[in-house]
C-alpha cells in the first residue's frame, strides 16, 4: 500500500498541468523501467509506484477524485471502485501496459530509449542521391590564378519517361500492402516488439505495379553528363571542390546527391608554391651581382624589376610583396631565389679587361673564401692530432 502522496511520488506541484504531468512521469519511469533495471526489486517496486501515481493524475476525472477525497476513494470498495475506477495497488504487467500508452502505444519501448522516437512511426523518406568523386588534373597555371574547365562523368540520373517514379507512364505507385505505406514493419509478441524497414517496399511505403520499361522500375537510368566547374584561385592538390546536386539521382523524386572534384596539380617547370606565396629561382650576371643593379624576375602575374644590391652572392632570396597567388582576399607574396651565372662566351676584349680586373684581385675580398679556410685549417688541425 502506498502512503506517499501521488504529486511527491512524481515531484510536481498540485497545480501542475497535464503536460507537465506527462513529462515527469515519463522521465522517471525510463530511469526506473524494470528493463533498465533487471533484477532490481527496488527499481521494479518504484516503477509500479509512479505508474499508479500517473494513472490516476493523467485522468481528470480520478485526479478530480483525488484532490477531494484522497487515495482512499480508489480503495477497494470505495465509491470510485464501485463506479469503476482502477484501485491501487498496479502488479508489473498493468504498470507497463500504462507506460506503453504514455509512451504513444508505438508498441516497442525502445523508441525512446534510444531516441527513435516518433520519427521511425511514418514512412522513411525516399533516399538521397549518393555522392560522386571526380578526379581532375588540372595545370600550375590554373591552380594559381582559377579556370573554368568542362568534365564529363557517367552517372544515375532521374528516368525522363517516367519522371523518376520508376512506374510506366499513365500509371502510378501504389500504397505497400505489407506495411501499408508507413515504410516499417513491426516484428515480436508482448511486450518487446521490433521495428525494422519493411522487408517488401524497402521502407519507401510504396510498390511500383507496372515498371517503366525504360528504367525497370528503378526511377533512374545511366548518363552520360557533362558539366562547368569553375576552379577557384589557390586549390591544391587534394582541395575537393563541391557541386550541389550534380551526384547521383536519388530515388522517386529525392534530392540528387553532391560531386566531389578532388583537384591534382601538375608541377610547373619554373614555379613552385607554398600555400599562397611562390617561388622561382632567376640567375644574375655575375657583373651585377657584384656592382649592383636591377634585373627583370617573372612572376605568376607578369615580368617585374627587381634590385640587386652590389656582392650579391648565389643562392640570396628576396621577397616580392603581394605578387604570390591571391585567394580569399588574401595575398601571397613571390620569393626570388638569385644564382650568380658567369658567362659561357666572352669577346678578347672581354677576356683582355677580365685579366686586368684578375690583376687587381685579392681573395681576401671575398670574405666567404676567408671563412670557408678558416673552417678548414680547423678541420685539417683535427685531421692532424687524430694521426690521420
Amino acid at each position: 500500500m502506498i502512503d506517499r502522496d501521488y504529486y511527491e511520488i512524481l515531484g510536481v506541484s498540485r497545480d501542475a498541468s497535464e503536460e507537465d504531468i506527462k513529462k515527469a512521469y515519463r522521465r522517471l519511469a525510463l530511469k526506473y523501467h524494470p528493463d533498465r533495471n533487471p533484477g532490481d526489486k527496488e527499481a521494479e517496486g518504484k516503477f509500479k509506484e509512479i505508474t499508479e501515481a500517473y494513472e490516476v493524475l493523467s485522468d481528470p476525472r480520478k485526479r478530480s477524485q483525488y484532490d477531494r477525497f484522497g487515495r482512499r476513494v480508489f480503495t477497494s470498495g470505495g465509491a470510485a471502485a464501485a463506479a469503476g475506477t482502477a484501485g491501487l495497488g498496479l502488479d508489473l504487467d498493468e504498470a507497463l501496459r500504462v507506460f506503453m500508452e504514455a509512451f504513444g502505444g508505438s508498441g516497442s519501448i525502445f523508441d525512446d530509449f534510444f531516441g527513435m522516437g516518433a520519427g521511425t512511426r511514418t514512412r522513411r523518406a525516399p533516399d538521397r542521391g549518393v555522392d560522386l568523386r571526380l578526379d581532375l588534373e588540372v595545370d600550375f597555371e590554373e591552380a594559381a590564378l582559377g579556370s573554368e574547365r568542362e568534365v564529363s562523368y557517367s552517372v544515375l540520373q532521374e528516368c525522363a519517361a517516367c519522371g523518376g517514379s520508376g512506374a510506366a507512364p499513365g500509371t502510378r505507385p501504389r500504397v505497400c500492402p505489407n506495411c501499408r505505406g508507413s515504410g516499417v514493419e513491426v516484428r515480436g509478441n508482448g511486450f518487446i516488439h521490433i521495428r525494422q524497414t519493411c522487408s517488401v517496399c524497402g521502407g519507401s511505403g510504396r510498390v511500383v505495379g507496372s515498371p517503366c520499361p525504360r528504367c525497370g522500375g528503378e526511377g533512374r537510368v545511366q548518363a552520360r553528363r557533362t558539366i562547368k566547374v569553375q576552379i577557384p584561385p589557390g586549390v591544391e592538390t587534394g582541395s575537393r571542390l563541391r557541386v550541389r546536386r550534380a551526384g547521383e539521382g536519388g530515388r522517386h523524386g529525392a534530392p540528387p546527391g553532391d560531386l566531389f572534384v578532388v583537384i591534382h596539380v601538375r608541377p610547373h617547370d619554373l614555379f613552385e608554391r607554398h600555400d599562397l606565396h611562390t617561388f622561382c629561382e632567376v640567375p644574375v650576371p655575375f657583373h651585377i651581382a657584384a656592382l649592383g643593379g636591377e634585373i627583370r624576375v617573372p612572376t605568376i602575374h607578369g615580368y617585374t624589376r627587381l634590385k640587386i644590391p652590389a656582392g650579391t652572392q648565389s643562392g640570396r632570396m628576396f621577397r616580392l610583396r603581394g605578387m604570390g597567388i591571391h585567394a580569399d582576399g588574401r595575398k601571397g607574396d613571390h620569393h626570388v631565389r638569385v644564382q650568380v651565372a658567369v658567362p659561357d662566351r666572352l669577346t678578347s676584349e672581354q677576356q683582355r679587361l677580365l685579366a686586368q680586373f684578375k690583376s687587381s684581385f685579392r681573395e681576401s675580398q671575398i670574405s666567404r673564401l676567408d671563412e670557408t679556410y678558416r673552417k678548414a685549417e680547423a678541420f685539417y688541425q683535427r685531421k692532424k692530432a687524430l694521426g690521420r
